[in-house]
């Protein structure tokens, strides 16, 4: 689980995997893995991640009857969180929350590199209305220098949104600093904090681009 307080709570996930976890976060770093595996692998993964991001979601006393007798249990509406994959890499992971959370709402964000202030910018953003009544998880494979999910923290922030986490399955440190300097009240959670950028700011050892990997187009 990762949190802005400490850098050793990013690390706590990792080794709190099993075998199993760690056997398919393995495969999507596997450059031979072919697209669609790898999606199916980074929905999975992006799954159990979810199960910790989740654990704090008001649930629902419910009154059910089960094959032996009547009882109350607890159900996720979900209707108030708000999914924001950041695309296209993004898209990826939405399954795997859907799947625990099937009422969330779904927002999208597009974000390019501005040519004069080499800063990402939105070209495409959309999200429900009254963003301060809801709660936002932006999704991202990747944490890399941390500029696209800094920014597109910001632009919720700037409609009034309050209650944000931020989910990624690999982070480097660098952007996972940046991230956390620049936004301390939201949470990080990923599923690797992994060793550092290169040159080329792609994160070692990591996976190469999720999203070419996802889509199949390299």
């Amino acid at each position: 689980y990762a949190d802005h307080r400490d850098l050793h709570l990013s690390l706590r996930r990792q080794r709190q995997m099993c075998i199993r976890d760690r056997h398919k976060l393995t495969l999507i770093r596997e450059k031979t893995t072919g697209h669609k595996i790898f999606r199916e692998l980074v929905t999975e993964v992006a799954t159990l991640v979810a199960f910790e991001l989740t654990r704090d979601l008001a649930t629902i006393p419910t009154e059910i009857v089960t094959p032996m007798m009547a009882t109350t249990g607890n159900t996720v509406s979900g209707k108030d969180v708000v999914l924001v994959p950041i695309l296209r890499a993004g898209l990826g992971m939405v399954d795997g929350l859907i799947q625990l959370i099937p009422n969330a709402r779904v927002g999208y964000v597009g974000m390019e590199r501005d040519e004069e202030t080499h800063k990402p910018v939105h070209y495409y953003f959309k999200v429900p209305k009254q963003p301060e009544n809801r709660s936002f998880i932006i999704l991202d494979p990747m944490l890399a220098t941390g500029g696209t999910a800094i920014a597109t923290a910001n632009s919720l922030k700037d409609l009034g949104a309050t209650r944000i986490k931020f989910m990624c399955l690999i982070a480097a440190p660098e952007g996972r600093e940046a991230f956390c300097e620049t936004h301390p009240d939201i949470e990080v959670y990923t599923a690797s904090l992994d060793e550092k950028l290169d040159d080329n700011k792609y994160i070692i050892p990591g996976l190469g681009d999720a999203g070419d990997r996802l889509f199949g187009t390299k």
